[in-house]
């Protein structure tokens, strides 16, 4: 069967499995962006954890630096640790879930593209003689 003669059934869930591919990788992405954050803050603490607390500190906002203490930075830099660990495991369980729809919809699909013809499940009520394009 040609696109040019696919049913509209078949588009649509075919649609909808690009649209699930997509989401998927866009979850990916997430994680991966969310990964090196993690890894540079966890330099920073290091960093911040050799010099003493007398020692000058600063900060970025935007394009300036800005003077700070060694606990404050501290202090957010843990905090932002702890709520990329929980956007990880959020995005985690959206991947999961992704993967598990993904395959289900890949299921259906194929199902569908059975038919009555190959010996599937029928997905339709209509009798096997009205699938016939000849007619």
């Amino acid at each position: 069967m040609s696109s040019g003669q696919m049913p509209p059934w078949l588009q649509e869930q075919l649609m909808k499995l690009q649209q699930s591919q997509q989401n998927l990788q866009s979850i990916i992405t997430q994680k991966q962006h969310l990964e090196m954050e993690q890894i540079e803050t966890d330099k920073a603490l290091e960093e911040l954890k050799k010099i003493t607390a007398d020692d000058n500190v600063y900060k970025q906002a935007g394009s300036i630096l800005i003077k700070s203490t060694k606990q404050q930075l501290i202090d957010e830099l843990e905090e932002r640790k702890e709520m990329g660990k929980t956007r990880s495991t959020v995005l985690e369980k959206q991947e999961t879930r992704m993967k598990e729809s993904l395959k289900e919809q890949e299921a259906k699909i194929t199902e569908m593209m059975r038919g009555p013809a190959s010996g599937g499940a029928k997905m339709t009520n209509t009798p096997v003689s009205d699938d016939n394009p000849r007619k």
